[in-house]
């Protein structure tokens, strides 16, 4: 299975995966003739080799060649539609575009149908999300993975004014991604960047386990303290299993009724956790205890706190990001079917 990880110390941005892509072997010849599907004319694509703190990546602008009109979801998707775009970029593409209209209209309180796109809807954010679409097809990525997002600090000029960093469309659709604060001043990840990654990657964090291919580095506009560029590599799955991350909620316990404890679990269950268990433990000053173990959703955090701290007696928990590997599970007939790539390992009944 070919896959891709993203590593972005620098953030993400359309432009950025479009030209990582370029660099990681997609042709512009390729790129430009699939482009020309769309029946957009109003637009150039400009390519060329620069260094970021003397490392070379590719860096794509593209150029407006007339003022564009603000376009809704629905003006995006018949252009989509229309186009000569193949199936999968079309599906691909408008998934994104859905996306990124469900978090404008999230953030400004309004109807979906009612968003109209400033800067995203523009010429360059249709060619940035669709090339990279067409891009993925090409390359044959099966898999996307992704490293943690930086959040970069300072206000963001945007047309009706100064913006929090990361933007609240960005911010909508980074729920439930491991982020941090890089500390760096400027816009780390665009909305466009946001909208394409959060749909078409798997999960978030480290490098996982491949036969790299090819890698590429797509150039940022902004000159930062760090390199401003976006890694792709590019290569074969060495095991395929799934992978995600999940957080790890734990904490010691050592003055509950044991009784009690089945309760908790139900409980903590309840609320939405994917998993929870207790196991015996010995503690300071002789104390027999039990470590509760609970895993959960990212988004899920707040609601699964509130459980524990509701049906035990523990005053803390210890909180950690952890990786999981897992079998792609499918459910067929009443069976549930576990698969290591292609391989069947396990069939049980549900």
């Amino acid at each position: 299975m070919k896959i891709a990880y993203f590593d972005c110390p620098s953030g993400i941005s359309g432009n950025m995966i479009l030209g990582a892509l370029i660099d990681a072997g997609l042709d512009p010849v390729y790129l430009r003739k699939e482009l020309s599907g769309l029946r957009l004319t109003a637009y150039s694509l400009r390519l060329k080799k620069i260094k970021k703190l003397g490392i070379a990546g590719t860096h794509l602008d593209v150029k407006v060649k007339e003022q564009q009109r603000h376009r809704g979801l629905k003006d995006i998707h018949s252009i989509i539609k229309k186009s000569k775009l193949s199936r999968t970029v079309k599906k691909l593409s408008s998934a994104i575009f859905r996306r990124l209209a469900e978090a404008e209209a999230k953030v400004h309180g309004i109807p979906i149908g009612k968003v109209h796109f400033h800067e995203v809807g523009a010429v360059d954010a249709i060619i940035d999300i669709v090339g990279a679409c067409i891009g993925i097809e090409k390359l044959g990525i099966e898999r996307i993975y992704c490293s943690p997002l930086p959040n970069g600090r300072g206000k963001i000029i945007h047309a009706h004014g100064l913006l929090p960093n990361p933007s609240p469309a960005a911010a909508e659709m980074l729920k439930g991604v491991p982020t941090y604060s890089a500390g760096i001043k400027g816009e780390l990840v665009t909305p466009t960047g946001a909208a394409i990654i959060t749909t078409l990657a798997d999960s978030f964090g480290g490098l996982p386990r491949m036969k790299v291919e090819s890698i590429g580095y797509g150039a940022g506009t902004m000159d930062l303290p760090i390199p401003n560029l976006l890694r792709i590599f590019i290569g074969e799955a060495q095991i395929p299993a799934e992978r995600d991350a999940v957080l790890q909620i734990e904490t010691n316990i050592d003055d509950m009724d044991p009784k009690l404890y089945d309760r908790a679990i139900a409980g903590i269950m309840k609320a939405g956790a994917l998993d929870a268990s207790v196991q015996p433990i010995r503690m300071k000053k002789f104390r027999d205890a039990v470590k509760l173990v609970v895993l959960c959703r990212p988004e899920d955090k707040d609601k699964i706190l509130d459980a524990v701290f509701t049906e035990t007696t523990t005053i803390g928990v210890r909180i950690y990001l952890v990786q999981r590997e897992k079998l792609r599970r499918e459910i067929s007939a009443g069976k549930k079917i576990s698969y290591l790539g292609p391989q069947i390992k396990r069939i049980k009944s549900e």
